[in-house]
């Protein structure tokens, strides 16, 4: 959890340069999905859900944009890419088809390929 969640939250919080493989994007995902249903369900007893997860969700929103964009950067695609999500239904789909991707084998013109584990 250390290396995927809390280094990409101290250490890369809001880096959009580099790559990001799909390992660290995808357990970042985890992660995060994990900590936002335990923080729904301590919400949920304290009576604060919709605060609490709002806060979450604030909190995580520039990490979560940085390693998307460094996971796009990692199979040669820029930034913008992220904003196919806006396409109703079909943006989503396809943006998750692109962080499914193998990353480039070689450096890009983003930088060198991360470190697989």
């Amino acid at each position: 959890m250390k290396k995927y969640f809390l280094d990409v939250l101290k250490l890369q919080y809001a880096d959009f340069k580099g790559r990001a493989s799909r390992r660290q994007f995808w357990m970042f995902v985890l992660y995060n999905v994990i900590a936002a249903v335990i923080v729904g369900i301590i919400g949920g007893i304290v009576g604060l859900n919709a605060i609490l997860s709002g806060l979450y969700s604030l909190a995580l929103l520039i990490p979560s944009l940085a390693i998307s964009v460094r996971r796009l950067q990692d199979i040669d695609k820029e930034w913008y890419w992220i904003l196919i999500s806006l396409i109703p239904l079909v943006g989503s789909i396809w943006l998750i088809v692109l962080y499914c991707q193998p990353g480039t084998p070689s450096d890009n013109r983003f930088g060198k390929v991360p470190d697989a584990e």
